[in-house]
């Protein structure tokens, strides 16, 4: 979707369909500037609606009207209910902007025009460019769908209807043409790497082998400037990567390290960004269930969001750093698949019994983490993986599980997680846990049990990373599912991409200051 910001009147604007938002009425305000506006094209209909009770503005109420012929100006208009004004979050305009895109595109409009509330209904804890954000963000992820695979283009019965191509967003309030462009344009960058995780998410493991994101990768090197590096298995062995071949083997898919670069701040030290890309987990001899395995395509998605997240810092050009690291490879089963028992030599030189041959992703991400550490000496480093199903179990769908080294680290993260309507919350990771790895023939094992399985996997992940300020995040109940929202299809979420980007611009915006 191409978006863009309005600073005239939409009314002096044709569109296919106007969308806003009106929330609950409570007796104090009635409506506001552009619901007024509207109200009087409409004759009071509006005013009518709200009188009889059909529409109260609570989140799920809609209303759709024709408008009068004139030379210019909108055709349709949607009304949208947002629910309580005072409970109102950057969330709340993701949403409100998806059904906006959903309404049109039940009616195969492909361009829409959005109006925000007056910024005066707006709780003081969203301020006005990052409503404009949050709502832009809502329009380009909501027009976002994966039609790859689907759809034979000489027949005109089997294909799918248009997205909405184009959007304008509005803002009804003084100085909102000065910060509206530039919001819409963090948006903008947010949704094309958004949108590229989700693609490579839904890409089948046939497709979206470890060759085919490192040529992905590639391909963003030339288009934004990234500096790329490509590791195969000799590079691999050079570098005592046991952890991650040992995990390769299994397959005829050879494995990548795929490393790409932002340098927009000179010479300081980066911020690194980790994401599992395990294209494929069968479980290897520690054979998953049958049933659901398809998804397990999905498990690529913390290597989709980096490289998601990588294309959107470089379009924002921040002044800042960053290395994105994916380990790719495939968990099947082969004569030189892990077998339970087997121990195996990671980089750092630390020995790793292997309990569970399940257990992979932490195994090639204690690999990455370690060369990450030695080749760039971060000044920080967060890494995401659908790493644990004990996640799901004890934060559902909701939010993903965080954990790390240093407590500001923490902290930064769990705050744009909340910005960026990507959950997130801390786990402890109490010395005690780490007693749950010892082993009795190696220096550590790759699972702890059942009890506290997501935090004694980030325990694993941590003996990796050195004195490095480090943080893991673990997305399995929040990178892909059935869940939809207005912005959101099922599938992959594209999550944390988001999250990820905010994390950076927050650091870069600290430099700058």
């Amino acid at each position: 979707m191409r978006l863009h910001y309005l600073a005239s009147s939409p009314w002096d604007h044709a569109a296919d369909l106007l969308a806003l938002i009106i929330f609950q009425q409570d007796g104090n305000g009635g409506l506001d500037e552009p619901a007024r506006e509207l109200d009087g094209r409409l004759g009071g209909l509006l005013s009518r609606a709200l009188e009889d009770g059909d529409f109260r503005g609570r989140e799920e109420d809609r209303l759709d009207f024709f408008l009068p012929a004139e030379a210019d100006g909108p055709r349709r208009a949607v009304i949208l209910g947002g629910g309580k004004a005072e409970e109102a979050d950057a969330d709340l305009l993701r949403r409100s902007a998806g059904r906006a895109v959903r309404a049109a595109e039940s009616r195969a409009i492909t361009r829409i025009h959005l109006v925000l509330p007056d910024e005066g209904r707006l709780p003081d804890s969203l301020p006005g460019d990052r409503a404009i954000q949050a709502a832009a963000e809502g329009l380009g992820l909501a027009a976002w769908d994966f039609r790859e695979l689907k759809g034979d283009p000489s027949s005109p019965e089997a294909a799918p209807p248009p997205l909405v191509e184009e959007a304008w967003i509005h803002a009804p309030w003084d100085g909102a043409a000065e910060g509206g462009p530039g919001a819409v344009q963090v948006a903008a960058a947010v949704v094309a790497g958004q949108n590229l995780a989700r693609d490579l998410q839904w890409r089948p493991g046939n497709v979206a082998t470890p060759t085919h994101l490192a040529e992905v990768a590639q391909e963003l090197g030339r288009e934004h400037g990234l500096a790329v590096r490509i590791l195969g298995p000799a590079e691999m062995e050079e570098e005592g990567m046991g952890a991650l071949l040992s995990v390769a083997r299994g397959s005829d898919q050879e494995p990548r390290l795929i490393v790409l670069e932002h340098r927009g701040g000179g010479d300081e030290a980066p911020l690194a960004l980790g994401g599992k890309g395990l294209t494929f987990d069968s479980g290897g001899i520690s054979l998953k269930p049958a049933k659901g395995m398809e998804d397990m395509k999905y498990d690529m998605s913390g290597g989709a969001a980096v490289l998601g997240a990588m294309k959107a810092l470089a379009m924002l050009d921040l002044p800042v750093n960053v290395v994105g690291v994916v380990p790719s490879s495939e968990n099947l089963v082969n004569g030189s698949a892990n077998k339970p028992g087997d121990v195996v030599t990671a980089r750092s030189g630390k020995t790793v019994e292997i309990i569970n041959t399940d257990a992979e992703g932490r195994l090639i991400l204690c690999d990455a983490l370690s060369w990450v550490v030695d080749h760039h000496r971060p000044r920080a480093m967060v890494d995401c993986a659908t790493l644990t199903g004990a996640c799901v179990i004890a934060l559902g769908h909701h939010a993903a599980a965080l954990m790390g080294t240093d407590d500001t680290l923490i902290e930064e993260l769990r705050s744009a997680g909340e910005t960026s309507g990507e959950a997130c919350w801390p786990l402890p990771l109490w010395k005690p846990y780490r007693k749950q790895l010892e082993s009795d023939v190696a220096d550590l094992k790759n699972v702890g049990g059942r009890p506290a399985g997501s935090i004694t996997a980030g325990w694993f992940l941590a003996e990796f990373v050195g004195d490095t300020p480090w943080a893991h995040l673990d997305i399995a109940g929040t990178a892909y599912g059935s869940e939809e929202r207005p912005y959101q299809r099922k599938g992959g979420f594209g999550f944390p991409t988001r999250l990820l980007v905010e994390w950076v611009r927050n650091r870069a915006g600290r430099r700058e200051s």
